[in-house]
């Protein structure tokens, strides 16, 4: 989900050759004469623009987390270790994704987020070996985390959220392409994250802090729903079976809206008791073009620019409930 966009669609022409010998990357059995990947296109695979998935459950858990105590007291090291969490086990599932979806051949003729396995520009072992370098980074930082609260359930909690983001596209069975991806976004980027963050620095969990969850999990499921929008004949002819194939076009644009805007009443009800909150409507100025997009879109092009617009409304959305519970 990067700022970098292409159409992947495979030479035709007698100089590009075949890759000689073996790969079990099938782009690069079609793809010839592909300049390697460089460090943009690696961030480019990391899909920076909707890390706002993993930051703003973080900063809302926060800001639970100080609006049940003292802000004195706010543990500053426990919110950082949580955010390098969460950052880096979306780093990790977007690049996981990208080797399980290209091995598989379904990312060849996608119109979208580059892809490095599916361009051709990095081998299947290389996008693995740097989703298993981020699975790392947030094992570690869990790790530490755990001892410093010592919780040590939080372990089993951290062992349950790698297994998932691997299965989301890894292994035989999948559960992405079997219509269940939504539902564990929102588990794990909106209650899980959220929540989890809350706890870890206060020991309890918060009606703000669940609120919060609930509203940041919804969007995050928006972003979901609206790639796989974009992307519902190519996993169809695919057989990728995401909820939007299940569900088809005209409901899922229906779905999308209603996980974008519902949040913002959940917003205004935390403004009752934090009126900062209010803020959050500005996120409004996003969301409202991105549900006009969704609901009106014909092309690829309009629907990646609706997943920016998702991404930005979740950061403003994060941002704004963080400032209101932090006052």
């Amino acid at each position: 989900m990067a700022a970098k966009q292409q159409r992947l669609t495979p030479p035709t022409a007698p100089a590009a050759s075949k890759r000689k010998g073996k790969s079990g990357n099938p782009a690069a059995r079609v793809y010839a004469d592909v300049r390697p990947a460089r460090f943009s296109d690696w961030v480019a695979g990391a899909r920076i623009p909707t890390l706002s998935m993993s930051v703003s459950p973080v900063l809302v858990g926060t800001g639970a987390a100080v609006a049940a105590g003292d802000p004195g007291e706010f543990h500053w090291v426990r919110a950082l270790l949580c955010l390098v969490v969460a950052v880096s086990l979306q780093i990790a599932v977007n690049y996981a994704n990208d080797y399980s979806d290209g091995i598989r051949g379904t990312d060849r003729d996608r119109v979208g987020p580059f892809r490095l396995v599916g361009s051709g520009k990095a081998t299947p072992k290389a996008v693995l070996t740097a989703a298993l370098i981020f699975f790392g980074i947030a094992a570690v930082a869990g790790l530490v985390l755990t001892v410093v609260t010592q919780l040590w359930w939080l372990i089993a909690v951290g062992a349950v959220a790698i297994v998932a983001a691997w299965f989301y596209t890894g292994g035989k069975r999948p559960y992405g392409y079997l219509a269940l991806g939504e539902l564990f976004v929102f588990i794990f980027f909106g209650l899980v994250a959220t929540l989890g963050t809350t706890y870890v620095q206060i020991m309890n969990l918060t009606q703000e802090a669940w609120l919060g969850a609930v509203g940041v999990g919804l969007i995050s499921v928006a972003t979901l729903i609206v790639n796989n929008i974009r992307d519902i004949e190519q996993d169809r002819i695919a057989g990728k079976r995401t909820l939007t194939t299940f569900l088809g076009t005209i409901p899922s644009r229906i779905l999308y809206i209603v996980c974008l805007l519902v949040p913002f009443g959940i917003a205004a009800w935390i403004a009752l008791l934090y009126p900062i909150a209010w803020f959050a409507l500005f996120a409004l100025l996003a969301a409202l073009p991105a549900a006009i997009i969704v609901a009106t879109a014909r092309t690829a092009r309009e629907y990646i620019l609706a997943l920016k617009l998702t991404g930005l409304t979740q950061l403003l959305y994060g941002i704004a409930l963080f400032w209101a519970l932090w006052k």
